[in-house]
């Protein structure tokens, strides 16, 4: 068959149509068996569209629009020939040990440089993130990548380089807007937002964490449980086991309505609020609460990592009964999380703040942060939702208690 109809992938069952985020390439390119030609958003997700055959490619919809599932998006024409200088398409097997010859090396960059490649400038999107944070625009860092596709290192590499400041672009008095459409994944956020305000009873209770326990077990450990575990010790996997514990003994924030029944759930798959390029994701941390505080990190490591990359499935976001988000990162001192259905609450965490308290009658110092549950008030009521708030800041306050199922050491010694 000389010309070949790429149709979009169906991202996971739910979803019946999805958004062109960016073409790889551009019509009339020559591309390879394989390679990857452009990116789509799901309301989940993001995937990668990678070419079906070799030849030359047409472009049926562009940037930004939004196709059904199943949809005509390219064709490629096979019988095209291929241009001169154009790349091999990629071979798993070794290279064979006779070299080329000069006339037929392969060029050294993946697209050949009479037809530069459209994702020239484009940022991964840890890159774009990264660039994002500094406020670095694409004319200030040159890609290594596929077609000049600009890296996380290629921004790191700017960063330790030097940036001209003249070039960073600054606010001008312009009365000039643009307009751009929302990506899939930020028009479900924004539903379900609507949602969860309009259909659940929605209440957050607060309290503070006096962090000092924790930071100073992290101080003391924190050189040896990496060497030992290969990943560092953070505040996330801590939180995590204190919210495990808790929600042992306040089952209903771990539970959900369906209806008219309320499910209760003999597990934790907590959910970790990550911010990517894309938007608020949150992938699942699978029985967490038969995790270690080593197995927690890794976990959380690598779920976030994926979310950043573009990487994330839908199986990975998908079936959580309690989440964590941590505005902290951010510079947050306190919030109102929302939460996300159909789970019934959310916990949100804050920035550190060394505050003024009082501990036996002395006024000292100590590293404070603010925690907020937003629950739904439907099926978890005033005693719950403070009693698991106070539990977690119990057992984080007393780290031993994460070990003992909440109790202290003298507790268990003693039977009680």
């Amino acid at each position: 068959m000389p010309i070949i109809d790429m149709k979009v992938p169906s991202p996971g069952e739910s979803i019946s149509e999805v958004q062109i985020a960016n073409w790889l390439v551009k019509s009339g390119d020559y591309v390879s068996n394989g390679q990857v030609i452009a990116e789509i958003d799901s309301d989940k997700a993001t995937l990668e569209l990678a070419a079906e055959a070799a030849g030359v490619i047409t472009i049926k919809a562009e940037a930004g629009d939004t196709v059904a599932v199943g949809d005509v998006v390219c064709a490629i024409d096979t019988d095209a020939a291929k241009p001169a200088g154009a790349p091999e398409a990629p071979k798993q097997e070794a290279p064979k040990a006779a070299a080329p010859k000069a006339a037929e090396a392969p060029a050294p960059n993946p697209m050949p440089a009479s037809a530069p490649s459209h994702a020239a400038g484009l940022p991964s999107p840890a890159a774009g993130k990264m660039m994002a944070e500094n406020n670095l625009s694409s004319s200030q860092v040159k890609g290594s990548g596929p077609g000049g596709r600009i890296l996380k290192g290629d921004v790191l590499s700017a960063l330790a380089g030097g940036i001209d400041a003249s070039n960073v672009p600054q606010w001008g008095g312009s009365r000039d807007s643009h307009r751009e459409k929302m990506t899939m994944l930020r028009k479900k956020v924004a539903e379900r937002l609507v949602s969860v305000k309009n259909t659940t009873a929605m209440l957050t209770t607060f309290n503070e964490v006096n962090m000092k326990p924790i930071m100073d077990l992290r101080a003391k450990y924190k050189d040896v449980f990496k060497e030992k575990h290969q990943v560092g010790l953070g505040f996330m996997s801590f939180f995590t086991k204190a919210v495990c514990e808790a929600l042992h003994h306040f089952p209903s924030v771990n539970a959900q309505i369906d209806g008219t029944e309320i499910i209760y759930h003999d597990y934790c798959d907590v959910g970790v609020a990550v911010s990517t390029p894309k938007g608020l994701m949150v992938p699942i941390i699978r029985n967490a609460e038969t995790m270690s505080l080593a197995q927690i990190e890794k976990s959380i490591g690598d779920v976030a990592k994926k979310a950043r990359d573009g990487k994330i499935t839908v199986d990975d976001m998908t079936g959580g009964t309690f989440t964590i988000t941590n505005g902290g990162v951010f510079g947050s001192m306190l919030s109102t999380p929302i939460i996300n259905p159909p789970q019934s609450a959310i916990l949100g965490m804050h920035n550190i703040v060394e505050r003024a308290v009082v501990e036996n009658g002395q006024i000292v110092i100590r590293p404070i942060m603010y925690v907020a549950l937003s629950y739904d008030h439907r099926i978890i009521d005033g005693r719950e939702s403070v009693g698991f708030l106070v539990k977690v800041k119990d057992m984080l306050e007393n780290p031993e208690r994460l070990i003992f199922g909440g109790k202290t050491a003298e507790e268990v010694l003693l039977g009680l």
